[in-house]
């Protein structure tokens, strides 16, 4: 990276890297933002990260790391809202963004934007003082609508947003093939203007623990087939298929345990979502509740032990844009059988890192379950080619190094653009 400090203007508006993880809108963006922001400054970038005003208990600005301050802007209530709910905020969010800028004399040499939103803020700004900006979308409202259909709660101008933010990016960043195949297919952008660079993860969190200890460590059975979802709790994150899977394996013969990581609460007796309920009457249904460990949310700090508890890894969500749990999970050397979708059959080589199912397909899901079981050897090897894969292609510090070049391809342009129109003016 160039000695040269620059200074980097992160927005994004509902996904704070300051946020305790696994609600209904906290997940990979969060960490997209906080582990990049981390790594970027190591390469001599300042960041500062803007994101909405939600917690009245936080200050405005908030120096979370060497080179990275979190900087809240008010749009709308300073309370928590729904990420559905914030479009018609984010007019407020530009111009305090703008208004915040020109009060501290601050100047940035480019935007990253992410999400929708984030882009159309960033767009606005650009028009009004010239700073070029970089968008990774992190979900496409098309994709959503797909698989979702009238349950999508976000306004219908999303979509427009999306094509209008998009042309006016510097580049966008694609985090997986399928990504960038919606991208030129449903918003028509010229795929010269989009970079492949996928999420990523630290070896300083993740990596394996022995697996004894992880799970006397947790209280976890030893003796027993440990299966693991961790994530969001939300319907498209499947979790339902896999708690039909594991009712298929017992009509199967087949014993494991299945540990769910997760939710609004550290406590899951606290946990009272609809979502929730919704699992455990499946559960119940399928006689199958006593072998489910619910274990509420946990920090990041836990998450290692939970993956190398495991002996798989599941995540059959019904559409994924690219998908982290895979790769923390690879990185503690646990196998993981995912959907064959989006980021994931992009992440995991089927049949070498852990295998791909169809999203909604418990059966298949509850046949490559039984499969592994049968098999330890294969397991074992799986194992070790999971670490080599994510240590090799998906760690943050490759993600950065990506991303800086894409920077500074963007800041090349600029300042070449910037040189034509003074010699053009000067003839």
């Amino acid at each position: 990276m160039k000695n040269l400090v620059q200074n980097i203007a992160f927005i994004s508006e509902h996904a704070s890297p300051l946020a305790d993880l696994g609600g209904v809108d906290t997940g990979g963006q969060n960490v997209y933002v906080a582990q990049l922001a981390k790594f970027l400054v190591c390469g001599n970038y300042k960041v500062d990260v803007y994101t909405r005003w939600e917690n009245p208990a936080l200050p405005q600005v908030v120096d979370w790391l060497p080179d990275v301050r979190v900087i809240h802007i008010k749009a709308g209530p300073i309370s928590m809202l729904p990420k559905e709910e914030l479009l018609p905020y984010m007019e407020e969010f530009k111009n305090n963004m703008l208004s915040y800028i020109d009060i501290e004399q601050l100047n940035y040499d480019l935007i990253h934007a992410n999400f929708f939103m984030s882009a159309m803020v960033a767009a606005e700004i650009k028009k009004a003082i010239g700073i070029p900006f970089v968008v990774t979308f992190h979900a496409l409202g098309h994709i959503r609508r797909i698989h979702q259909g009238n349950n999508d709660k976000f306004p219908k101008q999303r979509l427009q947003i999306e094509t209008d933010t998009a042309a006016m990016a510097d580049a966008v960043i694609a985090e997986c093939p399928q990504d960038q195949d919606d991208l030129v297919n449903y918003y028509g952008v010229n795929a010269n203007k989009i970079s492949i660079i996928p999420c990523g993860f630290s070896p300083d969190e993740f990596s394996p623990v022995e697996k004894a200890h992880a799970r006397n460590w947790l209280k976890l059975p030893e003796n027993e087939f440990i299966l693991l979802q961790l994530g969001r709790m939300v319907p498209r994150k499947g979790v339902d298929n896999v708690i039909k899977a594991l009712g298929k394996l017992k009509a199967l013969g087949k014993k494991a345990r299945l540990v769910i990581v997760g939710g609004e609460h550290d406590d899951p007796e606290l946990m009272n979502c609809p979502e929730m309920k919704r699992l455990k009457n499946i559960a119940k249904k399928a006689g199958i509740l006593d072998r489910i460990h619910f274990a509420g949310r946990k920090c990041r700090s836990q998450l290692k032990y939970y993956y190398s508890a495991a002996d798989i890894f599941i995540t059959t969500p019904w559409y994924e844009p690219f998908g982290i749990t895979p790769l923390e999970a690879m990185a503690c050397g646990t196998p993981v059988i995912g959907s064959n979708v989006g980021g994931i059959k992009y992440s995991v080589t089927d049949g070498e890192t852990g295998c791909l199912v169809p999203p909604n397909d418990h059966t298949a899901l509850a046949a490559k379950i039984k499969e592994l079981m049968n098999d330890q050897k294969q397991l074992r090897q799986m194992s070790i080619n999971a670490i080599i894969r994510v240590n090799r292609y998906f760690t943050w510090s490759i993600v950065a190094t990506k991303v800086n070049k894409l920077y500074q391809n963007i800041l090349l342009a600029e300042s070449a653009k910037l040189q034509s129109d003074i010699e053009t003016k000067a003839a």
